[in-house]
């Protein structure tokens, strides 16, 4: 018994062999490998992506709080971007009293050089102390951030009152490097 294989069905046969044969050690030796590294590295990818989608919603919530805090304090951080002007306060205020002075008061030591502190001396014509309490809404008010400290010395002279007190003028210290 004589096969007949003609020499093209030979040809396509070694070929489908090698094929088969290049194919399968390709699979085994190339593809497996990898497509377990690529299910490790996409494992690792998903875990990324929960970490990046959770930090980008807390990025988000704390710009939603940066904002609101920015539009209810917007008063307050341009108020620390005001030079204080001791001139320009005591002509603002001076009509609350009947005499209104200012004098700055040398640092101690062991102050900060974050505000400036001002000795207040004021004097008014009243029966009531009703145009102090208007002053400090007015200072409330005002384009500096100022604290008023206690004790508020009041003293009765006749018909006048004499108030006395200190203030502090916060302000931001500029740094050399930063654009104004």
């Amino acid at each position: 018994m004589k096969m007949n294989i003609s020499r093209q069905n030979l040809y396509l046969l070694a070929l489908s062999t090698f094929l088969l044969i290049f194919v399968l050690l390709f699979s085994f030796l190339l593809l497996i490998p990898k497509g377990k590294e690529y299910r490790e590295q996409r494992t690792e990818l998903n875990k990324g992506n929960v970490e990046l989608r959770k930090y980008q919603d807390f990025n988000e919530e704390t710009l939603e709080i940066l904002k609101k805090l920015q539009s209810d304090n917007g008063h307050v951080i341009t108020a620390f971007d005001n030079t204080f002007n001791a001139a320009r306060f005591e002509k603002e205020h001076k009509n609350y009293f009947n005499t209104l002075t200012l004098s700055k008061l040398e640092k101690s030591e062991d102050e900060e050089d974050e505000f400036s502190v001002y000795e207040v001396q004021t004097t008014s014509q009243i029966n009531s102390p009703k145009s102090f309490y208007d002053f400090l809404d007015a200072v409330n008010k005002s384009s500096w951030i100022i604290g008023i400290n206690f004790p508020i010395n009041f003293k009765r002279e006749e018909q006048m009152i004499r108030s006395s007190f200190t203030m502090k003028v916060y302000s931001v210290k500029r740094d050399s490097n930063t654009p104004q």
